[in-house]
């Protein structure tokens, strides 16, 4: 779905009738990088004030030098913070410019995106669901991390009708993630202050949203998918029109590698056919151990799957292991020497993934394992 009609979206955005939410809001800073693209801007900042409680939030637009009317129309609205660049910063650079003045929760948010009913009332009741939540972000039409959903509207109208029957707040519909997306990612302000701000190596944009992720669990702090919480998202406004974007992915990627050792996607692949061979009936207590667990992506997996269950994991690679320590219970060490703190018949499940066929490893694990409990 395209801008075909500006006057008409804006119109449909103003227009929309929809139950608000009474629910107290924590304040947030809402930080938007503009560089051109000023019919996006427009739609985005008139659904924010649409469907955000009003005293609940500030919009920070930082410019990186559009040349599209787009300083022009900003400095003309009466309720935004805005800071004009002289030149083109980058995303990641000028979002750290909007934190550094934010008083709120900080918010990325693309200026292609439309916000929703309760979108951020939903977003914020994740987010302080718990001490120990440090991220959160929601669903979209189009976003990868499989934080995508299938959508069935031609219209800004449908769109909005859509996400109205969506957005109904339910817990039992946030997972548990190793990284969320920029394009909305809401965080708590003691987390920014805690793990600091985007990194700019990675200027202009893509990977700073991985690099952050590592950053909050490595804190302590989960992060959270809602998959309650719809967001329109246009997509890639800013650099779709761009050349050289495969090859600045690229750079951004070795440059992760470089600062981390590890790439995500490889720290942290789910083990899915794991996960199917595990059978918890009626959300039951359960104790279960991954071997070689990386950076915890399986055990999370469990965790959304298996509300109920304690997990456990060991893994070698210490920078990989450093990370699913800060969010769950993680020995980091050699899994044959390793002396483990758990009493014998401790586990109902073992996953010992493709260590399973050294009898060595699996004869030490085999102790730990409850009488009728299996090893994977």
């Amino acid at each position: 779905m395209e801008v075909k009609n500006l006057q008409n979206d804006l119109k449909a955005i103003n227009n929309f009738e929809y139950i608000h939410s009474n629910k107290s809001s924590k304040f947030t800073s809402i930080i938007i990088v503009t560089f051109n693209g000023l019919e996006y801007t427009k739609l985005c900042i008139e659904s924010i004030r649409k469907f955000t409680k009003r005293g609940s939030y500030e919009i920070i637009v930082i410019d990186n030098n559009s040349t599209d009317g787009t300083k022009e129309w900003i400095s003309n609205q009466d309720d935004l913070k805005i800071i004009l660049n002289e030149d083109n910063l980058g995303f990641t650079a000028a979002c750290n410019e909007g934190i550094s003045i934010a008083v709120g929760d900080i918010l990325l948010l693309n200026n292609d995106i439309i916000v929703t009913p309760r979108w951020l009332e939903n977003l914020n009741k994740a987010l302080y669901s718990n001490s120990n939540i440090g991220a959160v972000g929601p669903v979209s039409n189009y976003v990868s991390n499989n934080q995508q959903v299938d959508i069935n509207y031609s219209n800004i109208y449908e769109m909005l009708e859509f996400a109205n029957e969506f957005n109904i707040s339910n817990n039992e519909l946030w997972e548990y993630r190793i990284k969320l997306i920029g394009y909305c990612y809401l965080i708590k302000k003691e987390v920014v202050d805690k793990v600091g701000v985007l990194d700019e190596r990675f200027t202009p944009g893509h990977y700073e949203d991985d690099d952050i992720s590592i950053r909050i669990l490595c804190s302590g702090y989960n992060l959270l998918v809602c998959k309650d919480t719809f967001v329109h998202h246009f997509g890639s406004a800013s650099f779709k029109k761009k050349d050289g974007l495969g090859a600045l992915i690229s750079t951004n990627y070795y440059k992760f590698i470089e600062k981390w050792g590890f790439e995500v996607a490889f720290g942290a692949p789910v083990k899915w056919n794991l996960i199917d061979k595990i059978d918890i009936k009626n959300n039951e207590k359960k104790n279960i151990l991954e071997v070689g667990c990386g950076l915890g992506g399986t055990l999370l997996e469990l965790k959304n799957k298996y509300k109920n269950v304690d997990l456990y994991g060991i893994e070698e690679n210490f920078v990989i292991g450093k990370v699913s320590k800060g969010v769950l219970n993680v020995i980091i060490d050699d899994v044959r020497t390793a002396k483990l703190p758990y009493p014998k018949g401790f586990f109902d499940y073992i996953l010992l993934g493709n260590k399973i066929s050294d009898k060595g490893i699996k004869d030490k694990f085999t102790m730990y394992l409850k009488v009728g409990g299996e090893i994977i």
